[in-house]
């Protein structure tokens, strides 16, 4: 049978298809990597089993896929089938995220060309230094295709968070859903192969209150949310996180500072300050108020809560990884005392210098609640300390990458890839900007006994008196002592902020 023109044998138009493989440079063995394959007219190229269009919407066939602008990319475990032209320039691109060196050739099909081979190649392997790479909060993405994109993205963890999720179903009812509830794993992966994993855990939510991501515990917090339109506002985030901290688990301020309802901080500050917060999360999200001057704030007031990193991704126009953390895991040996967030230092534990006691995050949660994280979208940044003097050093394929040390909210040092600054007493961490949207942050240590600012203490006060009213004058609380326990905490908080 004659080929119609546009397939025929030997036509630009004619359609192959084509065995590609990407393979790790330093192991020779096909790698789980994201890849993109155009024509010069912008044409995409999606492998079997895949479309060139997919759903892009929140909590729509989420994984599997990507879409950053007008490119698409699709997620493979290290080899595909991909419908391919003949005799056409075609512009192949692959990404292992930030540690591999991404890859952009083109390539023209020969006549009868099945096979494209390429290699990957590593320019940084941080867990060499006893980091891990963990992404703290996705949502609405199925285990598998998480794993797949952890892979693809080198995280080496990834958290997927159930939340409830209102949706209006066929018959015109409004229904509240919770995807992956059921694949809850807590302390334990819910899946992982080859040194990477994906935890199932919970994002619990107060629509004006604030939300905290609950992991590493080994059995779900209900309830999932509370106040309108699931029920009165008879619970609160305070006993989320004791509850959480009871079951072995790590509790993470999400959206911190962001206003909802018209309050600013809500009682997710209030939680950070009686130090039930074990971590701010930071995201690469849209936002109506910028976190950092808040985050220096609360530092500045005294309460040096860690940071930690996530992509947020609901839907395929977010990557896992996007933003991501890196924990230390263990001491490079031999081990030394690292600074803890008084000040003082910790020698490392057993478990910490073994490299055990890591669970379902695949790290030791003290080891972020002592402070032992940076946030990234991109550079790698270290801060070293030598007693009163510090070191801040970054590693980043973006030219022109600067890093700053900044104390007590202000820089005191900067230089392009490192800089060092010695200082008496103050709140100290690093940070990275680079040109285009990549950036870095440490999480603070406290060098010396540096006293609080009083300008800090106030701004945050007046956060908290916001809470206290709303919770005072709008809440709706169907058992008087569960509203005077969240005043209770309220009053607490501006003790503590008092000292």
């Amino acid at each position: 049978m004659l080929h119609p023109p546009a397939l025929r044998p030997g036509s630009p138009n004619h359609m192959l298809n084509v065995h590609l493989r990407i393979n790790d440079a330093t192991t020779g063995k096909p790698t789980p990597v994201r890849i993109r394959i155009s024509g010069l007219d912008g044409s995409h190229y999606a492998p079997l089993g895949r479309f060139a269009e997919f759903a892009t919407g929140r909590n729509e066939d989420v994984g599997g896929q990507l879409k950053l602008g007008a490119e698409r990319w699709f997620y493979i475990d290290g080899a595909c089938e991909v419908p391919l032209p003949a005799s056409v320039p075609l512009r192949v691109q692959v990404i292992k995220g930030p540690e591999y060196t991404p890859l952009d050739e083109t390539v023209t099909l020969g006549a009868g060309q099945i096979t494209l081979r390429f290699a990957i190649v590593r320019w940084v392997d941080s867990r060499a230094d006893g980091w891990v790479s963990v992404d703290t909060r996705c949502h609405f993405i199925p285990p598998h295709a998480a794993l797949l994109e952890a892979q693809a993205e080198d995280v080496n963890v990834v958290n997927v968070l159930a939340t409830p999720l209102p949706m209006l179903t066929f018959d015109g009812n409004t229904c509240i859903e919770t995807p992956n509830l059921l694949a809850f794993s807590g302390q334990t992966p819910a899946l992982e192969r080859d040194g990477y994993s994906v935890v199932v855990n919970t994002l619990n939510t107060h629509a004006v209150l604030g939300k905290v991501g609950l992991l590493h515990s080994h059995r779900p917090i209900f309830p999932l949310a509370f106040g309108q339109p699931y029920d009165t506002d008879d619970w609160s985030i305070c006993d989320w996180c004791d509850q959480c901290h009871r079951k072995g688990g790590l509790t993470v301020w999400v959206g911190a500072f962001e206003p909802l309802g018209g309050v600013v901080g809500g009682e997710g500050l209030v939680a950070a300050i009686l130090g039930k917060i074990d971590a701010i999360e930071v995201t690469n999200e849209t936002r109506k108020v910028p976190l950092l001057p808040w985050v220096y704030r609360l530092w500045n007031a005294g309460v040096l809560t860690p940071l930690v990193g996530a992509s947020g991704k609901e839907s395929n126009k977010v990557r896992v990884g996007s933003v991501r953390t890196y924990v230390r895991r263990e001491e490079p040996h031999p081990p030394t005392p690292f600074p803890n967030r008084e000040g003082g230092e910790n020698p490392a534990p057993p478990s910490l210098r073994e490299g055990k006691g890591t669970g379902g995050l695949g790290l030791l949660p003290n080891s972020i609640r002592s402070g032992r994280t940076f946030v990234t979208a991109g550079p790698l940044l270290t801060l070293d300390r030598d007693g009163n003097r510090l070191r801040a050093a970054i590693r980043a394929r973006e030219e022109f990458a600067r890093v700053e040390i900044v104390a007590n909210g202000e820089v005191i040092a900067s230089g392009e890839s490192e800089t060092e600054a010695f200082i008496e007493s103050g709140r100290v961490a690093a940070r990275c900007t680079t040109p285009g949207a990549s950036f870095a942050h440490t999480s603070p240590i406290a060098v010396g006994s540096p006293s609080r600012k009083t300008e800090a203490v106030a701004a945050l006060r007046t956060l908290v008196e916001q809470t206290r009213e709303w919770i005072d004058t709008q809440g709706l609380f169907a058992n008087p002592k569960r509203k005077q326990s969240l005043l209770d905490y309220c009053d607490e908080a501006i003790r503590r902020l008092e000292g």
